[in-house]
């Protein structure tokens, strides 16, 4: 059905409600003769009389009767999604369907999302936790958050923040008695990657040497089982800050070479490139970013660091600046973590 049936239905319906066309055309503001052309049409595209005419008023043919049950429930339906739809452009409101890695269920997300709930009393939250390649427009995601560098796309990605990532092993993985001064010196030790990450690159805090981590022992795809096999004692790790600061604290994780540090780890939030994004999109969108530009997820760690008397020293790793990128264009979004 097209726009101009759907136009000729409110003519057609306020003429059979009014009784003549003039009052139907003072009602709709439409000149007498643009009443009538859009009723000539409607009985020439449906091959059938729709009013009895006589000079003082006209009354509905069998066929006209019919039309007119049908017609109000087609305007009562484009009426009621007309209003759905402007609700949706200006009060947030509806089910926001967002994606998510894993890693991001651990408490990441409660704060803004507590904030999102509670700004907006119209806005469900369903919120589907995976790792791996996700498909937003074909799923019906409106909002995913991911883990960079992405592919390119016709999506739009929006950056959130630049995560530190620190290298770490359980206290009881590594000799006590041996201090490690130099990332050679983890060639002896069981690397676990996440595939994403095949080669990692170091750099000396003072003197900017770059060293590369290629060789690994142990590789896995979800960043949580990687995160606690490193807590297992299999071997060392790259992991993301804020996903283990509580192993940090708790003493279940120890840092590794502080004085050198890692790329960082850039979280985005990614949507379709549509022209005009719904109203609960927009305000998750600017509610994530406020949260993930204040909050602070580059507190300085407390490291043991063994050292050759058997005894440990307190050290604090090199904090990286967050750097703010432009939001770029991408398409696959691949979960990282």
């Amino acid at each position: 059905m097209n726009k101009n049936m759907i136009k000729g239905m409110i003519v057609f319906a306020a003429i059979a409600e009014k009784g003549s066309m003039s009052a139907a055309a003072q009602q709709l503001n439409l000149s007498s003769s643009a009443v009538s052309q859009q009723v000539t049409k409607l009985e020439m595209d449906m091959g059938i009389s729709l009013f009895h005419r006589n000079t003082r008023n006209l009354t509905l043919t069998e066929a006209g009767s019919l039309f007119y049950e049908n017609c109000c429930k087609v305007i009562a339906i484009v009426e009621s999604t007309e209003q759905k739809l402007n609700n949706l452009k200006g009060i947030p409101s509806g089910e926001l369907k967002i994606a998510a890695p894993i890693g991001f269920g651990g408490g990441l997300l409660s704060e803004p999302f507590n904030y999102l709930l509670a700004a907006h009393p119209q806005i469900s939250l369903n919120l589907l936790l995976q790792d791996g390649p996700i498909d937003i427009v074909n799923e019906g995601i409106d909002l995913a958050i991911c883990i960079g560098p992405l592919s390119d796309s016709n999506l739009i990605a929006r950056h959130l923040a630049d995560w530190r990532m620190l290298l770490c092993a359980s206290p009881d993985y590594l000799p006590m008695h041996k201090t490690i001064l130099h990332p050679a010196e983890l060639a002896v030790f069981n690397r676990i990657n996440h595939p994403s990450a095949n080669s990692e690159t170091l750099t000396h805090s003072r003197s900017k040497e770059c060293f590369e981590l290629t060789s690994q022992r142990i590789t896995v795809n979800n960043m949580q089982a990687l995160i606690q096999l490193t807590l297992d004692g299999l071997g060392f790790a790259a992991l993301p800050e804020p996903e283990i600061r509580k192993y940090l604290e708790s003493g279940q994780l120890v840092t590794l070479l502080p004085e050198w540090s890692l790329n960082t780890y850039s979280v985005y939030s990614v949507t379709s490139a549509r022209d005009k994004q719904p109203a609960k999109v927009k305000e998750a969108l600017n509610t994530l970013s406020q949260y993930f530009s204040q909050a602070d997820f580059t507190p300085a760690v407390q490291s043991k660091q063994p050292v050759q008397n058997g005894g440990t020293k307190d050290c604090v790793t090199n904090i990286l600046p967050i750097k703010p990128k432009q939001a770029s264009h991408h398409t696959n979004v691949d979960h990282a973590s």
